[in-house]
């Protein structure tokens, strides 16, 4: 696994030693990124990021490779805080990446000034785990007007938006959807 784009394009992430943890691949993550530059105004730039059960770090660190402000890496599970702590120290980013410990499904409120203009959600497949996480990122303050929001889930899923959250799209990769939505 690897930064696909950007300042560190080619720098190795440490992956997980477990099935427990299912990182977005390399090329799903370019994809996804080319589609944000092509299709959405590259909403990158400059971006405060949000990566909920952010796993590995990769799409929040592949955000701060291609210009991304910064990031907050949201994940509860202990192997994947220690993943994300050793890519994020690896590859320099210690200024720019937070990591929270924490179930996206209970953030509380955001941090005064904290709010984030692109996120991503990429859940465990088929717990419906997304739809809460949503509710916690609305009910929390986290995101600004019109945040875009990608939710990777598996293809055959239905991922009902709670309200406060319009869905532009939805892409279909093997046995993966990704959901683009807006927040309102």
């Amino acid at each position: 696994m690897r930064i696909v784009g950007g300042s560190l394009r080619g720098r190795v992430l440490k992956g997980p030693a477990a099935d427990a943890i299912r990182p977005t691949s390399d090329r799903l993550r370019e994809t996804l990124f080319n589609i944000l530059v092509h299709s959405y105004g590259d909403p990158i730039q400059g971006a405060r990021v949000l990566d909920l059960f952010a796993g590995t770090g990769a799409l929040a660190l592949e955000s701060l490779s291609r210009g991304a402000t910064c990031a907050t890496l949201v994940d509860q599970g202990a192997e994947a805080y220690a993943l994300i702590r050793a890519n994020v120290s690896a590859l320099g980013l210690g200024d720019g990446a937070r990591i929270l410990r924490r179930d996206a499904r209970k953030l509380g409120q955001a941090p005064e000034g904290e709010r984030y203009n692109l996120a991503f959600l990429d859940p465990p497949y088929g717990r419906g785990l997304a739809p809460p996480a949503l509710i916690a990122l609305r009910d929390g303050g986290w995101l600004e007007k019109d945040a875009l929001v990608l939710v990777e889930e598996n293809a055959q899923a239905d991922v009902p938006l709670p309200e406060g959250f319009a869905l532009l799209e939805t892409r279909r990769y093997g046995d993966t959807q990704v959901l683009f939505v807006r927040a309102m």
